[in-house]
C-alpha cells in the first residue's frame, strides 16, 4: 500500500504532468507511436488476409511466414534498428518494430475468420447469382467480422503495452516515466508509469469495444441472404384418395 500511495501522490502532483518530461507530453508521444503503428499494420495485414481468405489460397504460407516474426523479440529488432542509419529518424525505428510485431496476429485472425465462414452459405450465395464481390461484402466479411475485430482489439492493447520499450533506447512515450523512476530509484514513479500504461490500454480496449458495437454488421441478415427464403411454396404432395363406404341395413 505504501508504493501505491506514493504512486497516487506522484500522479496527483501537477508538476509531474507539465513540461517536456511531463505525463501529457509522454502520453502524446505514446499515443502517436501506438496509433501510427496500428494503422500501418492494419493497412498491411488486413487487406492481404481478407483477400487470401476469400480466394482460399496462399493463406497458410503467409501465416507461417508472419509467425516467424513472432519468434523475434521486439526489443531485439529495435536494438538492431538503433545501430543502423535509422537511429536518427525519430520514432521510425520504434514504429517499424511495432508494425512487425503487430502484423502476425492481425493477419492470422483475419485469415482464420474468413476461412471459418460456413462454405455451404458461400456456395448458396454463389448459386443465387451473387458475384465474388457481393459474396465477400455481404456474406464472408460480416460473418468473419467478430474474429477480425477480436484480433484488432488484442493487437491494439499489445501495441500500447509494448510501446514502452521505446524508452529502452532513449525514445519517448510513457516508458520514459518508468525508466526515469528506475534511474532515480523512485519506485513510486515506476508504479505510476505502469498504472498510466495500464489505464491507456484499458481505454483503448474500451473504445474499440464500443466502436465494435456501433459498427458491427448484422450477421443474421448476412447469413439469411444466402439461404432460400421460407416463403417459397412447398411442392405438392400426393394424397391418397379416400373411398366412402356405404352401409346397408
Amino acid at each position: 500500500m505504501g508504493e501505491l500511495g506514493g504512486a497516487w501522490t506522484w500522479l496527483t502532483t501537477g508538476a509531474n504532468w507539465s513540461g517536456q518530461n511531463g505525463v501529457w507530453h509522454r502520453l502524446g508521444e505514446h499515443a502517436y507511436v501506438s496509433g501510427v503503428s496500428m494503422l500501418l499494420a492494419c493497412l498491411i495485414a488486413l487487406p492481404l488476409a481478407l483477400w487470401l481468405g476469400h480466394i482460399g489460397k496462399g493463406g497458410a504460407l503467409a501465416i507461417n511466414i508472419s509467425n516467424v516474426g513472432r519468434a523475434i523479440p521486439v526489443f531485439a529488432v529495435l536494438a538492431l534498428f538503433m545501430i543502423s542509419p535509422l537511429r536518427n529518424s525519430g520514432f521510425l525505428p520504434t514504429i517499424i518494430a511495432l508494425v512487425l510485431f503487430t502484423v502476425p496476429p492481425l493477419l492470422t485472425n483475419a485469415y482464420v475468420g474468413m476461412r471459418e465462414v460456413d462454405r455451404a452459405v458461400v456456395e448458396s450465395a454463389k448459386g443465387m447469382g451473387m458475384s465474388g464481390t457481393q459474396v465477400f461484402t455481404r456474406v464472408e466479411l460480416p460473418l468473419a467480422y467478430p474474429l477480425v475485430m477480436t484480433g484488432l482489439r488484442s493487437a491494439a492493447v499489445q501495441v500500447v503495452a509494448t510501446a514502452t520499450i521505446a524508452a529502452m533506447v532513449g525514445q519517448g512515450g510513457l516508458g520514459r516515466i518508468i525508466t526515469a523512476g528506475f534511474n532515480t530509484y523512485n519506485t513510486a514513479q515506476v508504479v505510476a508509469g505502469a498504472i498510466l500504461v495500464a489505464l491507456l490500454a484499458l481505454l483503448v480496449e474500451g473504445t474499440l469495444l464500443l466502436l465494435d458495437r456501433l459498427i458491427a454488421p448484422a450477421r443474421p441478415a448476412a447469413s439469411e441472404a444466402a439461404r432460400p427464403t421460407a416463403a417459397s411454396p412447398a411442392p405438392p404432395t400426393a394424397t391418397t384418395p379416400t373411398t366412402k363406404t356405404r352401409t346397408t341395413v
